[in-house]
């Protein structure tokens, strides 16, 4: 692949300082080695990164843009991730921002494979945002979360997803445990005729996310989740194009562990990826984004101006039934409200506290 890519990244600096560090990152992030040893010209032109703008935006941080040489990505989720923030990652002084993801690498990545259409066209709902809990806590046998997966099915719930510490542990086998919550989940959707979604957490290595994808598959589940900063980019890029029926859905577990922009991050790369749904900490919950952060976020993952189809954002962590209207209210119809433990707070009235939920829903976008 030809051409260059614009990657934008915060540096805390002097003014005095900041065209050489800005400079160091060019370098640090294409060849990583000093200019004056390298006598190959085409290196030089086509493969260094260049320094194309500084803006001082306030308190000691400058915003600075690299153009990167795409040929340098290849077809490589890890090496894309590699170019754009691979050692400078280790600078403290370093985070990135933002990416102009250039229309060749869009292609070559794909993005979602179904988006917020094909989820909806899935259950044939349009016209309002969806909904979703969690199974859990880790520790709870197959037979418990089942249990848990075909109360919540009967609140008319869109999608039940694992949490993500749900994994291949000895009190909850993978194979079991999916075959028994897919078969909770269906009776509870035949209960109310609607067509709840049950969402497996795959985990482990790429080997062992084959077999639990294929096990998914076979059970009749057509959405999986997976987190791509656990099991890398290459990994969830093999899955996506392996399993192209399957919507994935995208944690955010370890999202935070490098100063990556979660706007970016999350709402860019996961998309750009293949995530059809990307799961992120909204405000007011548990975590500590801000309005400006989640809104930048769910804007990237819907957007559709660079020929990929939209992701759903699913705003969470910490999301209660009180606060339906004012998340729906900020993030609009195309999105999915995932409420977990408060839901599981109601214990014995658990489908009815769903239905509360569902109601809700339904209520917002009647109003």
């Amino acid at each position: 692949m030809s051409g260059r890519f614009t990657v934008t990244y915060h540096v805390r600096s002097t003014a005095a300082e900041i065209e050489a560090r800005a400079q160091a990152i060019a370098v640090e992030q294409s060849v990583e080695m000093p200019l004056e040893a390298i006598d190959d010209v085409m290196v030089l032109s086509d493969i260094v990164a260049t320094v194309q703008g500084i803006d001082d935006i306030g308190g000691g941080v400058f915003s600075v843009r690299i153009d990167l040489a795409t040929a340098t990505v290849g077809h490589d989720a890890g090496q894309l991730l590699n170019m754009v923030f691979g050692n400078t990652s280790l600078h403290d002084d370093v985070a990135l921002k933002d990416i102009a993801i250039p229309e060749n690498l869009a292609q070559v990545f794909g993005g979602p494979r179904h988006g917020i259409a094909g989820l909806r066209f899935r259950l044939k709902l349009h016209g309002r945002a969806l909904t979703g809990s969690a199974l859990k806590p880790q520790g709870l046998t197959v037979d418990a979360l089942a249990a848990l997966a075909e109360k919540l099915a009967c609140g008319g719930l869109d999608f039940i997803k694992e949490d993500h510490g749900l994994a291949d542990q000895r009190y909850s086998r993978f194979a079991d445990r999916v075959s028994a919550c897919a078969a909770a989940v269906a009776r509870g959707a035949r209960s109310t005729g609607h067509p709840t979604r049950f969402v497996p957490s795959l985990t482990g290595n790429l080997d062992q996310l084959r077999v639990q994808a294929g096990l998914a598959r076979d059970a009749g589940l057509d959405c999986v989740m997976l987190a791509p900063m656990i099991c890398g980019f290459p990994a969830m890029q093999a899955l996506v194009r392996e399993f192209p029926d399957m919507a994935f859905f995208a944690h955010p577990s370890m999202g935070g562990a490098a100063a990556i922009a979660p706007e970016l991050l999350i709402g860019r790369l996961f998309r750009l990826m293949g995530a059809d749904a990307v799961i992120f900490p909204s405000f007011g919950g548990r975590f500590g984004y801000s309005p400006e952060t989640c809104r930048l976020l769910a804007d990237n993952a819907r957007r559709m101006d660079d020929g990929m189809k939209a992701a759903l954002p699913v705003p969470a962590g910490g999301m209660t039934v009180e606060r339906t209207k004012e998340i729906l209210d900020f993030y609009g119809e195309d999105s999915m409200l995932l409420i977990g433990g408060n839901l599981l707070m109601a214990r014995d009235q658990i489908t009815q506290e769903t239905e509360r939920f569902t109601r809700a829903v339904a209520v917002h976008n009647l109003g």
